[in-house]
């Protein structure tokens, strides 16, 4: 199996490796601070959170700073749709961001009632409806908006069982969840059975097998804790088991962590975050000059017969080379000239 180092960081997607990322470390913190491991004030657990949201913030204002000075730079390419996708990305994370400083604060103190908390969350929800049609005419990624456009009925489930409105079981409250990760798991099915059926295809170079492969495996160490997850969180809500959160979140953390890992062959991103108007691997080379010296280093790992064969190969080529060499004698060649001038008639 070989590992191109160019390769790899050509398709990091550097948002959602952020993202990804900071979700493990709240979920982790979360978790402990529910089991009371750790006394910590919620603002403090949320710490992840804001970081992210300060990235974004951040990102999107020398983005956008860099596209006032330099009007040059609006015909470049999709720029201009670039831009637009990074404008609305940040006012669905200031959405999110109202929604998390609200749900922070309820924690802390209880001052509010849930159903006002989830208002910016489930207003965002019903933009995002408008936000996926827009993206799929534009070619752009929405992967955080189709996931709160499914789940808006979910989200007004949620903050109607925590108000106490309604007093169903949680396994009920979360119905809409069920249902969308059943279309997951049928997405997960065909995608195993897909790769299976490309795998004994000969007209499929070996990297296109092997890309199959990673995704079937990826797509199932997603899917599958996933769904675990809120399997067990949704028993002990209902108080069917007495497991501890930190233990019911590791199937989660999972998850999590397949989603950093395909971070790294997720094509896309947008090249306006920070005004860098161009690739994350390209920006990385022309920031660190250093790089270049190990980005086309290309790993190899091979078995133990492999290298045995070679080993063996190696010494009888050693062998051949120690023997007494031919005698090559130099055939005379006729000398032709490559152009010929004529004169003319």
């Amino acid at each position: 199996m070989a590992m191109n180092l160019r390769n790899l960081f050509q398709d990091f997607n550097p948002s959602q490796f952020l993202v990804f990322s900071s979700l493990l470390v709240f979920s982790l913190l979360f978790s402990l601070r529910l089991d009371e491991t750790i006394q910590w004030s919620y603002w403090l657990v949320f710490l992840p959170i804001w970081l992210w949201k300060v990235m974004v913030v951040a990102g999107a204002s020398v983005g956008s700073y860099i596209w006032w000075r330099n009007p040059q730079y609006r015909v470049e390419g999709d720029g201009y749709v670039q831009y637009k996708a990074m404008v609305i990305c940040t006012g669905m994370h200031l959405l999110l961001l109202m929604f998390e400083i609200l749900a922070c604060d309820n924690l802390e103190n209880k001052t509010h009632s849930w159903i006002l908390v989830f208002i910016p969350l489930i207003f965002m929800s019903v933009v995002s409806i408008g936000i996926c049609i827009w993206a799929v005419k534009n070619e752009r990624s929405f992967e955080m908006e189709l996931f709160c456009a499914v789940n808006i009925l979910q989200f007004i489930f949620l903050a109607l069982r925590l108000d106490n409105f309604i007093l169903w079981n949680w396994v009920i409250v979360f119905i809409p969840i069920w249902i969308v990760m059943c279309i997951a798991m049928i997405g997960m099915l065909y995608r195993i059975i897909l790769t299976i059926i490309l795998m004994k295809s000969p007209d499929l170079i070996p990297e296109q097998r092997r890309g199959n492969l990673s995704s079937a495996i990826a797509y199932s160490f997603l899917v599958i804790p996933l769904l675990t997850f809120e399997i067990l969180l949704a028993n002990r809500l209902d108080s069917d088991n007495n497991f501890k959160y930190s233990a019911i979140t590791v199937p989660l953390l999972i998850s999590l962590m397949t989603l950093i890992c395909m971070a790294f062959g997720c094509k896309g991103g947008n090249h306006w975050w920070f005004g860098i108007r161009k690739d994350f691997c390209q920006f990385l080379l022309g920031v660190f000059p250093l790089l270049q010296e190990y980005g086309n280093i290309s790993y190899s790992l091979q078995s133990d017969e492999a290298d045995s064969d070679e080993s063996s190969s190696g010494i009888s080529k050693l062998d051949s080379l120690g023997s007494k060499p031919n005698i090559i004698e130099e055939q005379p060649r006729i000398v032709v000239p490559i152009i010929s001038i004529e004169t003319p008639d």
